[in-house]
């Protein structure tokens, strides 16, 4: 579950960086005083240590053969960083601060973005991207994850979005096909759940953000909105408490009791289903594996999380990785023309293979999705429209302080009502975007 690995440790990361005042924007040198743009040398490059990086790193030597050959008087140096939150915060900290320990290019996460804009780390790159062959094939919704106050910090190198996984035997015996609208999904939940009580329709959970967060845009609300400059909050909008509604519906004695569910988180999920314990869950492409290796291998299927209205995609998070160049960078063209190597169709269609992970490009994602039917209504969901979270410094804390989750958690344990628990998380998150500005 590299996904929500990942995106946890973001948020965790930009809230440190944000709160340590030797990360503020104010102590840092101004770019011009630091950067360079030397066409030679040692081109120093970050990547994220993962799960399997051996398989990464064999692509990434390749890469760096390719790039070495056609660079003269050029050597690619990468460092491997560990993901764990801490570790990474510190480091990245000593990056923003220390011209000379910041490397040329780094891989980040992309909810890491507003907060490593606001320390003055990332250098804009959207005139260097504006001549890339290869922008015209960036997904749009997905490049806007790299975009900040209308200025680019980062070029998208995967991406991962979330879809339906369901138990296809335990449907057939219901007589169900893969539900195709909320209410199909509802019936399917309670019919299964019934006829096998101890087994949850729908794995859902009280503290699974981005497995809420799908219905709130499908019913057209947000967890904020930009009101002229600034973001307000937008989570308690009649839209988004409609949402919230169809979300915690599914918790309950008919699908997912509150009492086991409203502390699940998305790994948890991923955990309950692979263990044959749910009929389905909202789950990433990454956690194929790990339902692979259970006793639902060869029994489940995958369709995109259908909205309200029969046949439609619920929007899902566009969750990944950026490739960024430091503000501190002494090869910044190298930087660029590296992060744009990585990016191109053979590589990403190479990292696909070795990991997994979804290309940032259409026509890449559609020649994966044609040489494997698993990954179709994963990328269906991408070309039906990814969101995200606001691009503010805020999200950081507004993630942090699990604003979504109380909320969640407060609505199906009965502790509060939609309205009054939107109302006290909205609250939270103006106070968080106030603070931030």
């Amino acid at each position: 579950m590299r996904l929500i690995r990942r995106t946890a440790a973001a948020t965790v990361l930009a809230a440190s960086c944000l709160a340590a005042a030797a990360c503020s924007p104010g102590t840092a040198l101004p770019a011009g005083d630091r950067a360079g743009d030397d066409r030679t040398g040692t081109l120093q490059v970050w990547l994220y240590n993962e799960a399997g990086n051996a398989a990464k790193e064999a692509v990434i030597s390749k890469a760096i053969t390719e790039f070495q050959a056609s660079h003269q008087g050029v050597t690619v140096d990468i460092s491997y960083i560990d993901t764990d939150a801490s570790a990474r915060a510190a480091k990245m900290k000593g990056a923003f601060n220390d011209p000379n320990s910041a490397p040329d290019l780094v891989e980040f996460g992309n909810t890491d973005l507003p907060g490593y804009v606001a320390a003055g780390g990332l250098a804009e790159i959207g005139a260097d991207l504006d001549k890339w062959k290869d922008k015209g094939d960036l997904d749009p919704a997905i490049a806007k994850t790299a975009v900040l106050d209308g200025k680019t910090y980062g070029l998208p190198w995967w991406v991962g979005v979330r879809a339906l996984y369901y138990r296809t035997d335990l449907f057939a015996e219901a007589g169900l096909s893969a539900p195709k609208s909320y209410q199909e999904l509802v019936a399917a939940n309670q019919k299964i759940h019934a006829a096998h009580p101890d087994t949850f329709g729908i794995a859902v959970g009280g503290k699974y953000t981005f497995g809420a967060l799908p219905f709130v845009w499908d019913a057209g609300g947000d967890i904020a909105t930009k009101d002229g400059a600034a973001f307000k909050a937008g989570i308690n909008s009649p839209a988004a408490q409609a949402g919230i509604k169809r979300y915690t519906d599914l918790f309950g004695a008919d699908g997912c009791p509150a009492q086991q569910c409203a502390d699940l988180t998305g790994g948890k999920t991923v955990d309950l289903f692979a263990a044959g314990k749910s009929a389905m869950a909202i789950l990433p492409n990454s956690s194929r594996s790990k339902v692979d290796a259970g006793p639902v291998n060869g029994k489940y299927g995958v369709v995109p999380l259908p909205g309200e209205k029969s046949g439609s995609i619920a929007p899902a998070f566009g969750g990944g990785n950026n490739l960024g160049v430091m503000k501190a960078a002494k090869h910044r063209t190298l930087a660029v023309e590296f992060a744009e190597l990585l990016a191109s169709p053979g590589y990403q269609e190479q990292m696909y293979d070795a990991m997994g992970n979804l290309p940032t490009l259409k026509s890449v994602n559609d020649k994966v999705a044609a040489k494997d039917a698993f990954l179709k209504p994963f990328t269906d969901t991408i070309a039906a429209g990814t969101k995200f979270v606001p691009l503010d410094q805020a999200w950081a804390q507004i993630d942090a302080q699990a604003v979504i989750p109380t909320m969640l958690q407060q609505i199906v344990t009965g502790k509060s009502d939609v309205a009054k628990a939107s109302g006290d998380a909205a609250t939270q998150i103006t106070s968080a975007f106030a603070a931030g500005h």
